[in-house]
């Protein structure tokens, strides 16, 4: 399930509503062109400023244009135990395939309040749930020893999204869980490093503009052909930089925007790019042959 290219989908907006025929057709797009799983409701999708009504919409659409031919992996995660429990279940009933659970943020808990909120989430539901660790965004990270003491306690814990930037932790990650607990890179730019230490694939931004470039870097890894897959990531490095060059998703949704995808509409606090990242990401676009 949680193998290839997995994009991490933007929320469209219009007028400052989703706009759902908008989503539909961006996840058409992701699945013609080799992307092996679609996250909703995640960092790039907005879900902050979602409401809870919006959230359980976003996961709604998103499940009807896949229509099974792909996972549907629904970021369900909160910094309250108790909301997560509940988002997650919602999920559920509308027919994820599985959860992505970000480290609860703000609050900051121990290391055994982080294992005491995953274990909960975990046992309240039957699907696979993904732990989300991204310390630069949620203040706490998850310790490769509570990760393993997760894999190995809840069985339906089966995978991580490691975006640390920390290939050690990885490392350290893919030695002491089970040999099944999947590694899934959390960062475009650390795709064909993770996948060489044991990763299994990239929830990836970059998808959500080059999905077929970013599905077959993972692709030829898997293949053997360790060439292909270095080519395209030198390929990618530089568009991914720039998806990078402000807080995530605002590049990419502009970007988006500039290749007349989707409207490039953002929720405060997320806000229009600076003018000189505007140019730098336009000259990336460029490079890259997509303008």
């Amino acid at each position: 399930m949680f193998r290839g290219s997995i994009v991490a989908v933007v929320t469209p907006f219009r007028n400052g509503r989703i706009d759902e025929k908008k989503l539909g057709e961006l996840i058409e797009f992701q699945i013609k062109n080799g992307s092996s799983g679609i996250v909703p409701c995640g960092s790039t999708g907005e879900s902050a400023t979602l409401s809870f009504e919006e959230h359980e919409r976003v996961i709604e659409v998103t499940i009807g244009q896949v229509a099974g031919r792909v996972p549907v992996i629904a970021g369900t995660g909160s910094n309250s135990t108790e909301e997560a429990i509940a988002l997650t279940k919602q999920a559920v009933k509308a027919g994820v395939n599985a959860s992505l659970q970000i480290s609860p943020y703000y609050n900051r808990p121990t290391q055994r309040g982080l294992y005491e909120h995953f274990k909960a989430v975990a046992q309240s539901v039957k699907i696979p749930i993904v732990l989300y660790n991204i310390a630069g965004r949620t203040g706490v990270n998850i310790e490769p020893e509570t990760m393993a003491k997760l894999a190995n306690d809840c069985k339906n814990i089966i995978a991580v999204k490691e975006a640390s930037g920390n290939l050690d932790q990885m490392s350290r990650i893919k030695a002491l869980c089970p040999d099944n607990f999947e590694l899934i890179s959390g960062d475009d730019s650390l795709t064909l490093p993770v996948l060489s230490i044991g990763g299994t694939g990239i929830i990836s931004v970059a998808a959500n503009i080059v999905p077929r470039d970013v599905a077959d870097l993972v692709g030829a890894f898997e293949k053997g052909d360790i060439g292909r897959s270095r080519e395209l990531h030198y390929k990618l490095l530089p568009l991914v930089k720039a998806l990078f060059i402000e807080t995530n998703p605002i590049p990419v949704k502009t970007a988006l925007g500039l290749l007349g995808m989707c409207e490039p509409d953002l929720r405060l606090p997320m806000c229009e790019m600076l003018p000189e990242n505007l140019e730098k990401l336009r000259k990336a676009l460029r490079d890259y042959g997509l303008l």
